[in-house]
């Protein structure tokens, strides 16, 4: 350990940082945050600088003496040349003032860490000025693996903390806090539910001791939107969730990328359904989650695109909670939203569309869908037609029967951001065409409006000619 890692205490204390460019307002934004009392001394001061912290903190335009140090808990010498920033060092050292010198750490008594703030808790990376940036990618991996409401968990803690001293011995206090962190009500407080927290967290103290037991494997079920398949997509909550699974039940739309970032030895179960064949039926799906969050589990439900778009997220959820079982929801990036901007076309354009709608080109038992084509036909704005590519055929003469012009541009976007995807447009009569000579497959996406004349991809006749010339 080349440095001693401390946090100091500086709500209402003086700091002073001479400077007032850039590397000035980096350290006091930090110092703001810590709640110091702050002032700034710089023959003159960057305009941003003065802008952001005239009205929080103390901007004095003068040369700075020996008295502005010695009353200060710790400096900071941003913006200052090295010869000068060298002066007010030993003067520093000589008031026993605590120093931090930017970008030398030779005058340096302490370094500025890479931090991860979550309010009450704080991670603080250093490199001890070897290596700063470093310290930022590791921050950055940090940032990933916490959840954002960790200081609120913290804070809650903090809340019951004297009660649970009085009610419990001592011998059983460290027990009582290691199971609550581990168990639901910490995961109500993380997921948001802060109400619903302390009714649970109020009912547990005002049991009898005996009976103030946490179940310390509860069982839970996470439902996870795995965006449209490029795992960059995926969001910081469904990464650091994958990490911690158990279990793992996943559709056929989430990609091997994404599986692999879970946790190694986590189990996992495919339930994906396949066009006329549901490997798993619903109900039984419902029951596994059931059955493996009783058992303890902490199991992630990890679902293509959103959850709750067209993805039977809300059923799940139901059955769940009828069945009394802790259940919470993170969405995912939909694969309107994920595909529109991979082919670079904006679903809602102030000169091509005002609104967009989504609908299912799927029905059950193979039935044509069940929309109701006048109003979809004379909305004249962005359609996005999930699970339609079966249906293209019926989805483009109902949509012309009831008044969309033939020559409405259309893009079919197929396996949306990953590494195969494909995009073909043209006209809404050419749709069941585009689909049969660009090869469509599926997982695909129908956009139908004037925003997909934006898409990239490749035209009807761009297809037949490369085809032509192929041959």
């Amino acid at each position: 350990m080349n440095a001693f890692p401390a946090h100091i205490d500086l709500k209402d204390r003086p700091a002073l940082i001479i400077g007032g460019g850039a590397e000035a307002l980096a350290k006091a934004r930090l110092m703001l945050a810590a709640g110091a009392r702050l002032t700034l001394i710089a023959r003159k001061f960057a305009p941003e600088t003065k802008a952001e912290l005239q009205t929080r903190a103390y901007l004095l335009e003068r040369q700075p003496v020996a008295a502005d140090i010695e009353a200060a808990v710790l400096v900071f010498i941003a913006d200052t040349p090295v010869e000068e920033a060298r002066r007010w060092a030993e003067i520093a050292r000589m008031a026993g003032v605590l120093l931090n010198v930017v970008d030398q750490p030779a005058f340096c008594d302490f370094t500025t860490p890479s931090i991860v703030d979550r309010g009450r808790v704080t991670v603080s990376i250093s490199t001890a000025g070897a290596a700063p940036v470093l310290g930022k990618r590791l921050r950055a991996d940090i940032e990933a693996l916490l959840p954002p409401r960790l200081g609120a968990l913290a804070d809650f803690a903090d809340r019951y903390r004297d009660t649970v001293k009085a009610t419990n011995a001592p011998e059983a206090r460290r027990s009582f806090w290691e199971a609550f962190f581990d168990g639901p009500i910490a995961a109500q407080v993380l997921a948001g539910d802060e109400t619903g927290a302390h009714e649970a967290m109020l009912a547990l103290i005002n049991r009898p001791q005996s009976e103030q037991k946490i179940e310390t494997n509860p069982g839970a079920v996470h439902i996870v939107g795995a965006g449209p398949g490029d795992p960059d997509l995926l969001t910081i909550k469904a990464l650091r969730l994958l990490q911690r699974a158990d279990v793992i039940l996943y559709d056929r739309l989430v990609s091997d990328e994404i599986l692999n970032l879970a946790r190694r030895d986590a189990d996992r179960y495919y339930v994906g359904k396949a066009k006329s064949n549901h490997a798993v039926p619903q109900e039984e799906i419902e029951a596994r989650l059931i059955e493996l969050a009783r058992e303890g589990k902490m199991v992630v439900r990890l679902k293509g695109g959103d959850p709750f778009v067209f993805g039977r997220g809300g059923e799940e959820l139901e059955a769940l909670r009828n069945a009394n079982i802790p259940v919470f929801v993170c969405p995912g990036v939909t694969a309107a939203t994920g595909c529109a901007a991979a082919a670079n076309m904006a679903l809602t354009h102030r000169d091509h569309a005002q609104a967009v709608t989504f609908v299912t080109g799927h029905a059950k038992d193979e039935a044509d869908p069940a929309l109701d084509w006048s109003a979809l036909a004379a909305l004249k704005n962005t359609l996005v037609v999930y699970m339609g590519v079966t249906k293209a055929e019926t989805i483009s003469a109902r949509l012309i029967e009831h008044g969309r012009g033939c020559e409405t541009p259309v893009a079919i976007v197929e396996n949306g951001t990953r590494e195969n995807q494909k995009i073909v447009k043209g006209s809404l009569a050419e749709l069941p065409r585009l689909i049969e000579v660009g090869g469509i497959k599926g997982p695909a996406l129908l956009v139908i409006g004037e925003v997909a004349a934006l898409a990239d991809g490749e035209t009807l006749i761009e297809i037949i000619g490369k085809e032509r010339a192929a041959a």
